[in-house]
């Protein structure tokens, strides 16, 4: 095949991929945000795994203290962005209150929180109560992201000023941009209570 058709192709599949990532943005209702506090409610006991506190330590939480490093301004600088931490285009990713999109759109999250719980799970207005948190199936029915890997790419892509094609080596040799089973290892933050 030319060059041409193997171009024509990658460009044919990114546009999907990427179309197929805006979709799965635009699911997502901001007003069924719940906010870290909510969430801490369950998620914050020692023994089911403290993922409240897990995630105030991880990069995460930090997302938006990120965009005030000196990398980050470069970055911005090279976009034509003065302050990325006032700046839509970098907040649709480093803070759930804009909700992937380049306006403030949460009004439970603020931008200074980062990418909370809700950026990976979905919006848990509907489906935090225990009843339903229960139940992984109606968890998913009302909103639950399953998993939680399929928000990733959302913002993990190579639309990221920062994004290297070639950042992770995989255990086959091939290089990418984004590798989940290594990004996960640094977040992760199972309960050890729930059923299997």
């Amino acid at each position: 095949m030319s060059k041409m058709g193997w171009g024509l192709r990658l460009m044919i599949g990114c546009g999907v991929m990427a179309g197929a990532v805006m979709a799965q943005a635009a699911d997502r209702d901001a007003a069924n945000y719940a906010g870290t506090k909510m969430c801490g409610i369950c998620h914050k006991k020692a023994e089911s795994g403290d993922q409240l506190g897990v995630w105030q330590k991880s990069p995460h939480a930090k997302a938006f203290e990120t965009l005030g490093t000196p990398e980050a301004k470069e970055a911005a600088a090279k976009l034509g962005i003065d302050n990325p931490q006032a700046s839509g285009k970098c907040l649709k990713c480093h803070s759930t209150a804009y909700n992937f999109t380049e306006t403030l759109a949460a009004t439970k999250i603020k931008p200074e929180e980062g990418v909370t719980c809700e950026s990976c799970h979905g919006p848990g207005k509907n489906y935090m109560k225990k009843e339903i948190m229960q139940d992984q199936a109606k968890s998913i029915a009302a909103g639950l992201v399953h998993p939680a890997t399929d928000s990733c790419t959302l913002c993990h892509n190579d639309q990221n000023p920062t994004w290297k094609a070639d950042r992770y080596t995989k255990a086959d040799g091939t290089t990418t941009g984004f590798d989940v089973d290594q990004a996960v290892k640094k977040i992760e933050h199972p309960n050890p209570s729930a059923k299997k």
